[in-house]
């Protein structure tokens, strides 16, 4: 008799956004003269730019010929896209990263899902709350997470930290010690984000309890303001303590294409059950190796591109367009009364939802009244219960109307 894993009956409904996308396709079943307007799933509209598919298009007419050819790649990734991420994304930065401390994938939801098969089933996880499901659901299919408990809408062996606008969405230090903290920054769904001293606390706390941060830093290039780290090894330390998780898909559109990549420091330890160092490095380096093929070679040539001259340019007038309906979103909610959040470092707004509704409910009266789609905060975690998200990477045309509409109607 075959055994299942039984880590995924514990599973809570189904993913977050396959909900939202069967209640949002009911809707317009009932409704097919309604327009409906989307600005739930983070998924970018803008077109791929110029540079990227000038060289996407070059490396495919590279595969048809045979003094061109390639085929199998490198599992880590090819070493001229790698080295560009290295003196671009940190070097740049005053950050010194080896070339293979790099890991191209074909996306951040992967790697942060992946992630855990080289660690201990018995490590505490910490999550900030609210929070992307993607480390919480892949946790729980792990064994890690517990039972859930229907009552407070958490599992049992996940330490959830809040943050929300009454500790100024800066995480606490949980009073159980965790042996793997997920942090998002900028945060994805709240938008907000730490600056350097308030990471440099987080450094700090795991340096002194042997704990792992792993850091998904997927909306750096979003960041406006000064004090705001683009990665995290801009702290000192962080290298002893932290794997970062990086995208191509909101920065340079590629949510259809898949690429981005994953840093391991070498300088990064983990330990056995009698407490011999191991490298984590070592590990995620087998673990790629043997699971996963590497990134086509015309994707990687089309993510070398982002870092020309021209692809910078004009991936960089794609963020202003989305950072540019941010503050359209923002500044029309404030309008319609609402408390907002976010926006400015990211490109996610979140919302007070008004009082005496769940996040559901607003979510049903926002789709029927607006027919405008966001994403309940409770679908990111417990404390996201009264919040609400909507994101930036709409088209210009549908962001207005959709504030017009928000504006208009009572909630």
């Amino acid at each position: 008799m075959i055994k299942i894993n039984e880590n995924f009956l514990e599973l809570q409904d189904s993913y977050l956004f396959s909900t939202i996308a069967k209640k949002v396709a009911d809707f317009q079943k009932k409704n097919p003269d309604k327009k409906v307007i989307k600005l739930g799933i983070g998924d970018v509209t803008r077109p791929v730019v110029p540079a990227v598919i000038a060289a996407m298009q070059k490396a495919v007419e590279e595969q048809g010929k045979q003094e061109t050819f390639r085929g199998y790649g490198p599992e880590q990734g090819y070493e001229f896209l790698r080295e560009k991420i290295v003196t671009f994304d940190y070097y740049k930065r005053g950050v010194k990263l080896d070339v293979d401390e790099i890991f191209i994938s074909d996306g951040a939801k992967c790697d942060c899902g992946n992630m855990g098969d080289i660690f201990g089933m018995d490590n505490i996880v910490a999550i900030t709350d609210p929070v992307y499901p993607v480390y919480l659901d892949t946790n729980v299919m792990a064994g890690r997470a517990g039972k859930y408990d229907l009552e407070k809408g958490a599992y049992e062996n996940i330490i959830y930290m809040p943050a929300t606008a009454e500790n100024e969405f800066i995480p606490q230090f949980p009073h159980k010690i965790p042996d793997m903290i997920y942090l998002c920054l900028p945060n994805n769904p709240t938008g907000t984000t730490l600056t350097k001293t308030e990471l440099k606390k987080w450094v700090d706390y795991a340096k002194k309890n042997q704990a792992i941060i792993l850091f998904d830093a997927a909306y750096e290039a979003f960041i406006t303001e000064e004090d705001v780290p683009h990665t995290i090894y801009e702290i000192e330390g962080a290298k002893e303590v932290a794997i970062e998780f990086r995208s191509f898909s909101k920065t340079a559109g590629f949510t259809g294409i898949r690429c981005a990549y994953t840093v391991v420091p070498k300088e990064l330890k983990g330990y056995t059950k009698t407490g011999k160092e191991i490298s984590i490095h070592q590990l995620w380096n087998r673990r790629h190796g043997t699971k996963f093929n590497g990134v086509s070679y015309p994707v990687q040539r089309a993510a070398e591109a982002v870092y020309t001259e021209e692809g910078q340019k004009q991936i960089r007038e794609n963020i202003q367009y989305y950072m540019e309906n941010a503050k359209i979103i923002k500044e029309g909610l404030k309008e319609a009364g609402y408390t907002v959040f976010g926006g400015v470092n990211a490109p996610y707004i979140w919302l007070k939802v008004p009082e005496g509704l769940t996040s559901w409910e607003f979510f049903d009266r926002l789709l029927t009244k607006a027919n405008v789609v966001g994403t309940p905060g409770v679908g990111f975690g417990p404390s996201g219960e009264g919040y609400f998200r909507l994101t930036a990477f709409g088209t210009r045309e549908n962001t207005i109307e959709a504030m017009q509409r928000v504006k208009k109607v009572k909630i």
